[in-house]
């Protein structure tokens, strides 16, 4: 490949990169990685595997704030009863 196509490549690259975080600030990360996106411009298996690892964490941490969200107004319910 010749330096102007692998610079194309390069610069094209970067620009997919780029606009993940220019997602990131606008929306934020919870709605840029569980929104409709799935980057299938970006082919990069590393990405794709922290973009599932991230996704089953906020997940996590969602259920986990319901759930003591939930607990904590039951035992104020209970005060007031």
């Amino acid at each position: 490949m010749d330096k102007e196509k692998e610079l194309f490549f390069l610069e094209e690259e970067l620009e997919k990169y780029q606009s993940v975080i220019n997602k990131i600030k606008s929306v934020g990360v919870d709605y840029t990685f569980k929104g409709d996106r799935t980057f299938e411009e970006i082919e990069d298996k590393e990405f794709h595997k922290l973009r599932k690892y991230l996704i089953e964490h906020i997940n996590l941490m969602d259920f986990y704030l319901k759930k003591r969200i939930d607990g904590l107004e039951k035992k104020i319910e209970e005060y007031g009863s």
